[in-house]
């Protein structure tokens, strides 16, 4: 079976022990079965640094795309307004989704190189009252910026509004004490950071929060308080789950545990992409984000000056010899990618270098 590692955001590179836990086909109304949904949500309350009094977990069949769109179809109402601060494609996405839910919104955004003002914010909340919830990404992977959730936390929930967070590609690889910052839903999904395989997303949500929307829900199947309300009794999903993707993941989570944790897993990718960093500097390459912003998730590079291939030949170069890279997606540079999650390590950052320079010498 042909094989090459993932250098990408998602879905990743998974241990072997993850993908053989697929090997098993449960039934979703088996106890067992639930019991290991019941499990997952528990775990992740934890890694969330939040009680399980005052918060709960949402399991949500579908791409993280699936979740981020069953949070703002479900919350907002049609009385309230989505301020969405943007500084990204995924952050932009989600004005998509108020457009086609028929949410009031407004945004605020900033270039794909900067992080959104805490500043600006709390301007724009000041001067339209209107606004009652505001939504932004984490881990902005069009640039591989990390944004300052807490400083705009605290704006928002100084104003009183209700805080939506898209930590799609950093929850389980950087620490993000969601009580402490008062953050009422973040979202992230299963193919990222706790390494498991595509399939279903989770949000992490304040219980009295995701009880106010009871009602407001657009969508049938994206309904989350609905799903919750299910859920809650004894780990029974809605509809059909993605069986062979909760066994994987409840693995995974083993495995984050036995790493270390969040601390041990932020460590290694940054690390990662650390390392990635400094050796790309010989080849004249260097990131479209300062190292004050940049996460450790994923990274963009600027092609060197005058240089004469095409991502593709670069592309099919590079996984030829084991690894697979990802395009750019920044709109105002030419650029590519290179993620440093998942089932890498030190010697894999290493042995790229060597193919980027056995490339650069052809």
């Amino acid at each position: 079976m042909k094989n090459y590692k993932l250098l990408t955001p998602g879905p990743l590179t998974t241990s072997r022990t993850v993908k053989e836990e697929m090997l098993f086909d449960h039934c979703t109304w088996d106890e067992d079965y639930k019991k290991i949904t019941q499990k997952i949500r528990k775990e992740l309350l934890k890694l969330a640094q939040v009680s399980e009094d005052t918060y709960t977990t949402v399991l949500m069949q579908g791409s993280g795309t699936f979740g981020v769109e069953s949070v703002l179809s479900s919350v907002v109402g049609s009385q309230d307004r989505l301020l969405i601060v943007a500084n990204g494609a995924y952050g932009k996405r989600m004005s998509y989704m108020a457009e086609h839910a028929g949410i009031d919104y407004v945004m605020y955004e900033e270039a794909d190189n900067r992080i959104p003002n805490a500043d600006k914010v709390a301007q724009l909340l000041q001067k339209d009252p209107g606004i009652t919830h505001v939504s932004m990404v984490h881990s902005e992977t069009t640039s591989g910026l990390l944004n300052d959730i807490e400083a705009v936390a605290k704006v928002v929930k100084a104003a009183g509004k209700d805080f939506i967070v898209d930590a799609m590609s950093s929850f389980g690889g950087v620490t993000i004490p969601v009580e402490t910052l008062d953050i009422d839903f973040i979202i992230s999904s299963a193919n990222k950071c706790i390494q498991g395989v595509p399939g279903f997303s989770f949000i992490i949500c304040k219980k009295q929060k995701l009880m106010e929307s009871q009602g407001k829900a657009r969508s049938l199947s994206l309904d989350l308080y609905d799903q919750w309300k299910t859920m809650e009794i004894d780990g029974k999903w809605r509809f059909t789950s993605p069986t062979h993707v909760v066994l994987a993941f409840a693995k995974a989570l083993e495995e984050l545990e036995m790493e270390g944790s969040i601390a041990a897993r932020s460590k290694r990718y940054y690390e990662n992409n650390r390392l990635l960093i400094r050796e790309m500097k010989q080849f004249g390459i260097t990131p479209y984000i300062d190292e004050a912003h940049q996460g450790p998730i994923i990274t963009t590079f600027l092609y060197p000056e005058n240089h004469r291939f095409t991502f593709q030949e670069m592309y099919d170069f590079i996984k030829e010899r084991g690894y697979a890279i990802y395009p750019g997606k920044v709109t105002d540079a030419d650029t590519f990618r290179i993620g440093n999650i998942g089932e890498i390590y030190r010697e894999d950052i290493e042995k790229l270098v060597d193919i980027f320079r056995e490339f650069f010498q052809k």
